[in-house]
């Protein structure tokens, strides 16, 4: 067997792994799926008769946002912290197949939970609100929901990474309200007062919202996000890397 095919079967095997072992946790399967479309029913569906289209697609395409932003906190930042705690992760780092296997598994099961909580906030903004969601609409948000997710995902790895198991997860809880806020996930942007409206766009959060809703509308969201999400990415990945190599000569050097 060849070396990448070798790489690519390993990391099949742990991203099987992986999702079976967060299945077993109904919890986190429960709250990934539902929040997103309990939001949706709480507080854009009574509201659904006075929006357009276009503001009901937005809607929903910022909570699709939450919902990606909610998987980097929790399934990568606290799950990774949590691993690490584990004598099996310490197990499975002393194996002979290097970490990259493991750690594109993670992002594959991240990117795949994120799907599961796509398909109760659609079904619902189609069924309840007048979201126009095309497939290629659907196609093109979701192409702009894993990118405007990169900088949320190395967040959540340099959160993982960097502290332990308890600290992460209060961190991660405290991080997800305010740049839900200031990211424009919940209020609208426009209903902002001034002060938030100009701190909110410098937020990942914000430019990913923006990239992800001009995506499924096809509105004209600027440039101004490539830059924020960029930047963002830059910072977080660095920290990221740090962690990363910090953990790994701490425990092995």
């Amino acid at each position: 067997m060849s070396t990448a095919a070798g790489a690519a079967r390993l990391t099949l095997l742990h991203t099987r792994y992986q999702v079976l072992e967060t299945l077993r946790v109904p919890v986190v399967v429960v709250s990934t799926a539902v929040f997103p479309a309990l939001i949706l029913v709480v507080f854009v569906v009574p509201q659904a008769g006075g929006m357009s289209p276009v503001q009901a697609t937005a809607a929903t395409a910022q909570l699709a946002v939450f919902s990606a932003m909610s998987v980097s906190l929790f399934t990568h930042g606290a799950g990774i912290a949590e691993d690490r705690a584990l004598p099996w992760d310490t197990h499975l780092r002393t194996l002979p197949v290097g970490a990259a296997p493991r750690f594109v598994a993670r992002v594959v099961m991240g990117a795949f939970f994120t799907l599961v909580g796509l398909v109760p906030l659609v079904l619902l903004a189609t069924l309840l609100t007048d979201a126009t969601i095309t497939v290629g609409g659907f196609l093109t948000g979701l192409l702009a929901l894993l990118a405007a997710g990169v900088p949320l995902l190395a967040l959540g790895l340099a959160l993982g990474y960097s502290m332990p198991a308890k600290a992460a997860l209060a961190l991660a809880q405290v991080l997800l309200l305010p740049l839900a806020f200031a990211g424009g996930l919940f209020l609208p942007p426009e209903a902002m007062p001034g002060w938030l409206e100009a701190i909110s766009v410098w937020t990942p959060t914000r430019a990913g919202r923006d990239l992800v809703i001009g995506a499924a509308t096809g509105l004209d969201v600027g440039t101004r996000l490539v830059t924020v999400l960029a930047g963002w990415t830059a910072v977080f990945g660095a920290v990221a890397v740090w962690a990363i190599r910090r953990d790994q000569g701490r425990r092995f050097r």
